[in-house]
């Protein structure tokens, strides 16, 4: 009974000379690690925290059992496995790094000005018809609306049009004898900005085999950006979205305009709903 008291009446004296400052660093150390959590949560980084994990814990029973040689070894490793894990996983950081300044803005750029969501709304409509148009006649396309990062690096690979959108120009398009159609088409305010655009492929290994290279150039931009890409797919006419390295599949025209009205009118979209369920990137 006198040791638990003593601990108690030890933790009880750390607790009286706790600062303000000292909950602030407690605060911003948690919301730091819940953001890394958030990151590697569903991205290739997580198997990859998990085997950092296992290493670090592995080095401390080293360090119990006194094992100098693999101390040594995995001290070393860690001296320099940061660097090589920033050069592997550099995609993932620069995808982080802007969404963290999209987001950083976003409150600023909101203050006097207001989406015209008449305008989008009118848009959105107009796309609907197309992509519903192609997915009758089994027309492969893929359709890419800009948001708050811009994607000046993709609209180079193509040509610029900076039209107005209309159903006529999106099937002209992607009719198959065009020579735009094997591109993306995106979207910059409103207006068919660009078509016949590259995009990267996704190189995430679990994403399933049945989804082609449209979709996996969806899956691709929308990993390294915070745009919204609806894909048309060729071989069966189904309509997919991806945002943010997900792919979203089975739309019919009313769920497609539903949910394309959340992305880009909306700050959170809901992720409920019996069309447009989210495709895992594992094959079963």
């Amino acid at each position: 009974m006198k040791v638990v008291l003593d601990f108690l009446a030890h933790m009880l004296r750390h607790f009286t000379i706790i600062s303000f400052f000292d909950i602030l660093d407690i605060i911003c150390l948690a919301g730091v690690l819940f953001v890394a959590f958030q990151f590697v949560k569903e991205r290739r980084a997580g198997k990859l925290a998990l085997g950092v994990g296992l290493l670090f814990a592995f080095m401390l029973i080293c360090q119990l059992l006194n094992l100098r040689s693999m101390q040594y070894l995995l001290s070393h490793f860690f001296d320099f496995g940061i660097v090589v894990l920033v050069i592997i996983f550099q995609p993932e950081f620069r995808s982080a790094l802007e969404k963290l300044g999209d987001n950083s803005i976003k409150g600023v750029k909101s203050i006097g000005e207001t989406k015209n969501s008449t305008q989008t709304i009118d848009m959105i409509d107009t796309v609907s018809n197309a992509v519903f148009d192609l997915a009758k006649t089994k027309t492969g396309a893929i359709i890419v609306f800009e948001r708050n990062t811009k994607l000046g690096d993709f609209t180079l690979s193509g040509t610029i049009l900076n039209a107005q959108v209309s159903t006529f120009l999106l099937r002209n398009i992607f009719f198959n004898k065009a020579p735009l159609h094997d591109g993306a088409v995106i979207i910059r305010d409103n207006r068919i900005y660009c078509a016949g655009c590259l995009l990267p492929l996704s190189t995430n290994p679990d994403i399933i085999k049945d989804l082609g290279t449209r979709h996996r150039a969806a899956i691709g931009v929308s990993e390294n950006s915070d745009c919204v890409v609806v894909v048309v797919s060729e071989e069966t006419g189904i309509v997919s979205i991806a945002n943010e390295g997900h792919i979203y599949r089975n739309f019919t025209r009313a769920t497609m305009k539903k949910k394309l009205e959340e992305y880009l009118l909306q700050d959170k979209p809901s992720q409920k709903g019996k069309h447009g369920a989210r495709i895992k990137m594992k094959n079963k």
